[in-house]
């Protein structure tokens, strides 16, 4: 069943709460149209740019990790670009589909729980994720958040289209 859109008219005990209900629309969209493909169709590429629907899962995991976690609460991350491997996305042909959904619904709970564990306003830890300038606040994150996972589902639509299994909003 298609999750519903987040109505901006829709009300929110919060703006944390608003962030969280895209993110998790997004995250819940990501998994239905990647169950939609064709089997063959999520390890492959159609685009010129060479990446696998199964990966923009592991990057959005990553993702969600770097900013959230090694980012914003400055937490020790084994290895924070886990998702890339010589400058490009990698899935191990060890890791499956399934696995990596379950992984990106364990991290919206680590997610969720930093969001609500913070204000918006808080700044961030200093730390490497920031490269050398000041932290943002969590809100600014958030807004990353979004923004990343609304284009690379963008993306994917266009990648569902092209494997014939249906396409976008």
């Amino acid at each position: 069943m298609p999750a519903d859109f987040p109505e901006p008219a829709g009300p929110a005990s919060s703006r944390a709460e608003v962030y969280l209900r895209y993110l998790a629309y997004f995250r819940q969209r990501l998994g239905e149209q990647l169950r939609a493909l064709p089997a063959g169709s999520v390890r492959t590429s159609s685009l010129p740019t060479g990446w696998a629907p199964i990966e923009l899962v592991k990057h959005l995991v990553f993702v969600e990790r770097r900013w959230l976690e090694w980012g914003f609460e400055g937490r020790p991350m084994e290895d924070p670009w886990g998702d890339e491997r010589e400058g490009r996305w990698y899935v191990g042909p060890e890791e499956s589909l399934a696995g990596l959904l379950a992984e990106l619904a364990e991290q919206q709970v680590r997610s969720e729980r930093v969001v609500g564990s913070h204000r918006l306003e808080e700044v961030g830890q200093p730390g490497p994720r920031w490269g050398g300038a000041s932290p943002a606040t969590l809100e600014r994150v958030l807004l990353h958040l979004v923004q990343e996972y609304a284009r690379h589902l963008g993306h994917l639509d266009i990648v569902v289209e092209l494997a014939g299994a249906g396409s976008g909003e």
